[in-house]
C-alpha cells in the first residue's frame, strides 16, 4: 500500500503525542495531582494510531482501559485531555470523567468505560444506527485480550455478524488482563481465529508496526463501509508500564519487559522513515521538540484551569 508522506508524518506525530502525554500524566500522578488511576498506553501507540488513521472524523470509537491513547490517536486535544485527568472544568467531561471515562464527542469518541468489554455493545448499537440511517460510517470498539473473554464481546461479534454491521472490533493483545497472562485465560495463542465462530474475517497483525496495523485497518474499514460486515482485528503488542501508574508489577519478569521494550514502535517507525527517506532526522527531532512543548502547555493549561463548582455537582445527570 502506498502511503503519502504527510500521512506517515502524522502517524509519527500522533504516536509521539501519545507517548509524551502518558509520560506527563504519569508524572502528575506521582506528584499527587491526579485523583484516581492512570492507565498508560505506552508501548501500544502503533495500534491505536494505525487504526484511527484509517478512520474519518465522523466514524466513532469506543474505548476501555488505556483510552488516553485511543482518544489522542483519534485527534483529541491534549489540553482538554489533561484538564479532564486533573478533574478540571475545562476537561472534555468538565472534570467528571477523569482518566478512566473520557469521552470526546467532537472527535468521534463515545467514551472509555472501566467495565471490561462494555464498550462493545455501545459501538455495535452505533453501527446499527448507521445502517438503519443508510450512513457509510464505521464504529470501532477497542478492547484488550481480557475483554475478549466477556459476554459482551461474544454477543457483540455475534450480533454484528448476523446483521452485517459496519464494525471493526479491535482486540489489543498486550498479553495481560491486569495481572493475568493470556495463557491462563485462553487455550489458543491466535485470538483472531475466534472470528471464525461468527463467520467474519479475523486478522492478526504486529501491533508494534504502525504501517501493518494501518494497512489491515484500512481494509477492514473499507469492507465495513461497503456494507460487507464486521472484521476482528487483533494487534499483538505489549504495555511497557504497569496496568496502572505506580503498580508493583510483581506478576511479570523484568527481563520480559525489557525484551519487549526492544520492539518499541516509535524508534522503529522513526528508523523506517529515515531509511526510506520519508523524513530527515532533523525533521523528526523538530516534531519531538514540538510535541514536548505541546505537552508542557497542556499541563500548564490543566493546572491553571478552574475546579468545577460544587454547586454544579448534579448537572449533566440524566434519569
Amino acid at each position: 500500500m502506498e502511503v503519502s508522506r504527510d500521512t506517515l508524518l502524522e502517524m509519527y506525530r500522533r504516536m509521539v503525542r501519545i507517548r509524551e502525554f502518558e509520560l506527563a500524566a504519569m508524572d502528575l500522578f506521582k506528584r499527587g495531582q491526579v485523583k484516581g488511576a492512570v492507565h498508560p498506553y505506552i508501548g501500544q501507540e502503533a495500534s491505536g494510531v494505525g487504526v484511527c488513521m484509517a478512520l474519518r472524523k465522523d466514524d466513532l470509537i469506543a474505548g476501555t482501559h488505556r483510552s488516553h491513547g485511543h482518544n489522542i490517536a483519534k485527534g483529541a486535544d491534549p489540553k482538554k485531555m489533561m484538564a479532564e485527568i486533573l478533574g478540571k472544568e475545562t476537561g472534555y467531561c468538565k472534570g467528571r470523567g477523569g482518566s478512566m471515562h473520557i469521552a470526546a464527542f467532537e472527535t468521534g469518541s463515545l467514551g472509555a468505560l472501566a467495565v471490561v468489554g462494555s464498550g462493545i455493545p455501545i459501538a455495535v448499537g452505533a453501527a446499527l444506527g448507521f445502517k438503519m440511517k443508510g450512513e457509510d460510517r464505521v464504529a470501532v470498539p477497542f478492547t484488550g485480550d481480557g475483554g475478549s473473554n466477556t459476554g459482551n464481546w461474544h454477543e457483540g461479534l455475534n450480533m454484528a455478524s448476523i446483521w452485517d454491521l459496519p464494525v471493526v472490533f479491535v482486540l489489543e493483545n498486550n498479553r495481560y488482563a491486569v495481572s493475568t497472562n493470556i495463557r491462563y485465560s485462553a487455550k489458543i495463542e491466535d485470538l483472531s481465529i475466534r472470528a471464525q465462530a461468527y463467520g467474519i474475517p479475523g486478522v492478526r497483525v504486529d501491533g508494534f508496526d504502525v504501517l501493518a496495523v494501518y494497512e489491515a485497518a484500512v481494509e477492514a474499514v473499507e469492507r465495513a463501509r461497503r456494507g460487507e460486515g464486521p472484521t476482528l482485528l487483533v494487534t499483538e503488542a505489549y504495555r511497557f508500564e504497569g496496568h496502572y501508574a505506580g503498580e508493583p508489577e510483581v506478576y511479570r519478569d523484568r527481563a520480559e519487559v525489557q525484551e519487549y521494550r526492544k520492539k518499541d514502535p516509535i524508534p522503529r517507525f522513526r528508523k523506517y522513515l529515515i531509511k526510506e527517506e520519508k523524513a530527515s532526522q532533523s525533521e523528526l527531532d523538530d516534531v519531538d521538540a514540538e510535541i514536548r512543548q505541546e505537552m508542557a502547555d497542556a499541563v500548564k493549561f490543566a493546572q491553571e484551569s478552574p475546579q468545577p463548582d460544587p454547586a454544579t455537582a448534579m448537572d449533566y445527570i440524566y434519569a
